[in-house]
């Protein structure tokens, strides 16, 4: 009975190391965001930081308002897919936890 709980303590002290990693390697994932078919791109950090925007020459000749909304459209898929990113390579680290089916993670 000791050595079970001994062995339960390590595997808990290793899932905690493996979701720290786990969540350290995400906060610096980038990923490409963008709209216009490419003319306004955004890369985003794991953690949301927004690090690079590009606008093509082309859009800088359209009125202020299109410009904006490229951008908030580039932004907004930037966030969908990091956040797409975050919940598959943290539903892959929860998969051998055998946790009971429609348990949903505090991430």
């Amino acid at each position: 009975m000791k050595g079970s709980i001994s062995d339960l303590m390590q595997q808990a002290q290793k899932m905690q190391a493996d979701m720290q990693k786990a969540q350290e390697e995400l906060a610096h994932a980038e990923v490409c965001g963008e709209s216009g078919a490419g003319l306004v791109t955004v890369i985003m950090t794991g953690r949301h930081d927004v690090k690079r925007v590009s606008i093509d020459d082309a859009v800088l000749s359209e009125d202020k308002e299109v410009l904006e909304d490229l951008l908030a459209a580039a932004v907004n898929d930037a966030v969908r897919k990091v956040e797409a990113h975050n919940r598959d390579a943290m539903s892959g680290l929860a998969s051998g936890l055998n946790l009971p089916a429609g348990f949903k993670m505090p991430f």
